[in-house]
């Protein structure tokens, strides 16, 4: 069994989309289209080297882009304190009262938590918005709309 270079390629194409469906690594996706490209010159009659400056040009092309792409985007939140990841964040809990190491229970979602005041100033009995999850413990700041 003979297989053409563009066969080849597209095998090539097939196996980085596996290795990104495996690793989750997006840049095995910009390289599988510089090898697609490289199918396609194939396709076209282009001679080897023809098609391995094509696969690198587009492929290397994607990757660049998409680094530059992501560079430029601002860091995600740790996932203790993203709300993509937690939902609680950014939900408002009431405390009655605080310790006096600034850390109270509260009654949320049907349980009682542990949590701990991470605002500016003394902790003071009201409305508070968690702001991060630490293990079982709701980190709360003081409520911009409580007085």
């Amino acid at each position: 069994m003979d297989l053409s270079g563009a066969t080849g390629w597209w095998i090539v194409a097939g196996v980085l989309v596996a290795a990104e469906l495996a690793s989750g690594t997006f840049y095995l996706l910009m390289l599988a289209l510089g090898a697609a490209a490289a199918a396609v010159a194939a396709h076209l009659s282009a001679p080897f080297t023809s098609q391995l400056l094509v696969a690198a040009l587009v492929g290397g092309g994607a990757v660049a882009a998409w680094h530059v792409k992501r560079s430029r985007q601002p860091a995600a939140a740790p996932a203790s304190e993203n709300r993509d990841v937690n939902l609680d964040i950014g939900e408002t809990v009431q405390v009655d009262q605080w310790h006096a190491d600034g850390t109270a229970q509260v009654s949320y979602r049907g349980a009682n938590w542990t949590v701990r005041y991470v605002g500016h100033g003394a902790p003071k009995p009201g409305a508070h918005v968690v702001r991060a999850v630490e293990g079982s413990r709701l980190l709360l700041e003081r409520s911009p709309h409580s007085h």
